[in-house]
Parts: C-alpha cells; sequence; structure tokens
C-alpha cells in the first residue's frame, strides 16, 4: 500500500498506515466466523469458512504490520490517531480483530487461541487508557459520547467468545456484566443526543454500531447459559436490523465513505447471534434469520471492505480519515 505523502514528509512505507482500515477487516472476520456457524446450522462444509478466516488473517497480520511499522517510527502516531473517529474507532477495530482471530484459532490451534486473546485483550485494555487520559485532556465538545465508544469500552464484550471455550467463564462473566453496564449508558446517552439534535449525515453510518454490542452480548449470554438475556437481546438486535433497514437511505443519504466500515461487522454480528440463539434452543425461526443475515452481510460485508482498501491501496484513505503521520 502507498502512503500518502504530504510536503516536508519523509518518505518512507507505512508512514500514514490509517486505522480505518481495520473496522471492515473485524467485518469480514464476523462473515468468515458467521459461515463456519452457518454450515454448522445448515449441514453445509466448512471449506467457504475456512478459506474466508484464511484469507481475511493474512489480511490483517498485514495490516497490523503496517500499522505496527508506523508505531515503530513514531509512538505517539497512536496517541494522535485517538484524537479523530475514525482513528478511534479504526484502533479499537484492530485489537477487537485480535480477539476475533482468537476466535477463530480456536478450531485450529488452542494455544495459539489462548496467546492471542491475551496479547489483544491487553493491547485493547491500553487503547482505552489512552482514551480515557485523552478525553479528560480534550476540550467538552470532544468528550460528547458517540457510538464509537461501543468499540473502545464495550468491545472486551468480543473476548468471552474464545474465553468461554477455553474455560476463562469468571472472566467472561466479568466481561459481560462490566461491558454491559458501559453500553446501557452509551445507548442512553446517545438516545438523548439524538432528541436534542440531528445526526449530520456523514456521521450517521456509525448509528450501526450501536447494532454490534446487543448482538455479542446475544452470544455471549448464551454462552454463560443465561438464556432469557441472550433472547432479550436477541430481539432487540432483530428490532435494530429492522430499524437499519428501514431506514438505510437515511443512513447513507452522504453517500459512501470510509466510516461505511460501520456497517459491516454488526451485519456480521447479527448473523452469529442469531445462530448462537438457535443453537441454545431458541427455536428455527433463528435459524432461518440468521441465514438471511448471512446472506445480507455476505452481500454487503465485502464489497465495503474492497471499498475501503482501495482507497488505502491508492493513499487516499488517510487523507480522508486524517490519519496521523509518523
Amino acid at each position: 500500500m502507498t502512503p500518502n505523502l504530504q510536503s516536508g514528509q519523509k518518505p518512507g512505507l507505512w508512514r500514514r498506515t490509517p486505522p480505518a482500515i481495520f473496522p471492515p477487516i473485524m467485518g469480514l472476520f464476523g462473515l468468515g466466523l458467521g459461515w463456519r456457524h452457518g454450515a454448522g446450522a445448515f449441514g453445509i462444509g466448512p471449506g467457504l469458512s475456512d478459506m474466508i478466516l484464511g484469507a481475511v488473517t493474512l489480511l490483517y497480520l498485514f495490516a497490523v504490520v503496517a500499522y505496527g511499522a508506523k508505531f515503530v517510527r513514531r509512538a505517539a502516531v497512536v496517541a494522535e490517531d485517538l484524537k479523530v473517529l475514525p482513528g478511534r474507532a479504526g484502533l479499537a477495530a484492530m485489537t477487537q480483530s485480535g480477539l476475533l482471530l482468537a476466535a477463530t484459532a480456536l478450531a485450529y490451534a488452542v494455544p495459539a487461541a489462548q496467546v492471542v486473546l491475551w496479547i489483544a485483550l491487553i493491547g485493547h485494555t491500553v487503547l482505552a487508557v489512552l482514551l480515557i487520559r485523552g478525553l479528560i485532556a480534550a476540550p467538552a465538545e470532544s468528550r460528547m459520547v458517540t457510538p464509537v465508544w461501543h468499540l473502545s469500552f464495550v468491545g472486551f464484550i468480543i473476548a468471552p467468545l474464545a474465553a468461554i471455550p477455553l474455560g476463562y467463564v469468571l472472566l467472561s462473566q466479568v466481561i459481560f456484566w462490566a461491558t454491559l453496564a458501559i453500553a446501557l449508558f452509551i445507548w442512553a446517552a446517545s438516545a438523548a443526543q439524538a432528541l436534542r439534535a440531528r445526526v449530520p449525515a456523514p456521521l450517521r453510518p456509525l448509528l450501526a454500531i450501536h447494532l454490534a454490542p446487543a448482538a455479542l452480548f446475544t452470544m455471549v449470554a448464551s454462552g454463560l447459559g443465561l438464556h432469557g438475556m441472550a433472547l432479550a437481546f436477541g430481539l432487540v438486535s432483530l428490532a435494530m436490523v429492522a430499524a437499519m433497514g428501514i431506514g438505510v437511505r437515511w443512513l447513507i443519504a452522504a453517500g459512501f465513505s470510509p466510516l461505511w466500515g460501520a456497517f459491516t461487522f454488526p451485519l456480521a454480528a447479527f448473523a452469529n447471534a442469531c445462530f448462537a440463539l438457535e443453537r441454545s434452543g431458541g427455536g428455527e425461526g433463528w435459524r432461518y434469520a440468521g441465514g438471511v443475515g448471512l446472506v445480507a452481510a455476505t452481500l454487503i460485508v465485502p464489497p465495503i471492505a474492497v471499498k475501503v482498501l482501495q482507497l488505502w491501496a491508492k493513499g487516499q484513505l488517510a487523507v480522508k480519515t486524517n490519519a496521523a503521520t509518523a
């Protein structure tokens, strides 16, 4: 990928790697896991899910190396990227994708899954601490609650997808209840803000992020045996998907932008949530809902990911998302 150089910048590979590459990669991970679960639900072979997850793993590792090269040149770029919404979302998606990689690795190498889980969990914690420090020092208007807060502060909820099968049940319970409290606060604050002010068209795609925690709470509650809560969050997720479908033209009124990456991982998470409910005895209806969600995610997630990655390849993504330069 070719970096976009501005006047006075030193030439060098990946000096301005944009964090915005990571949300669609996270969506692709979710899509691959969705096909893994969908294959089990519909009796399909694992070939497609293995192919998707293998390709996304390589893409993710390449993207991590690209951002790592930027970090090694100048570590302060992380704090600078956390000052803008695309940077916050992207860096959170980077470590969350690591958590999804741990869930992916469970089927192939359990020790590797354990290592990746802890690296990603520690990395996400460090980013959350850095963001909190930055928000404290920032002007009041920069501390306004946004859907991206879900990624930074509720994103830990992805960890139990790997942690529960690995036997870290107590850790998963702590994460579930702690992130649930944070998510409820963010949902309430966002609803209050929406009542007071109209959401600008360019920022509307970020509203799709609200779906992701509801879907993930469905999966984790199911894994922890909290079937009543899993069903409740499944219904909330279904309502959110319906609202997104009804308001899709309003959501995309500003046209394509890198923020469309925010559509990818919530849609994939919804399909996975439906399959989780079907596996836990929620009924055949959830299996078919998961199938519809998976088909929709398959049609939507890859094209968005390709367009965002094309912007990176052309050196335009960093400019459009105001990424920091090493």
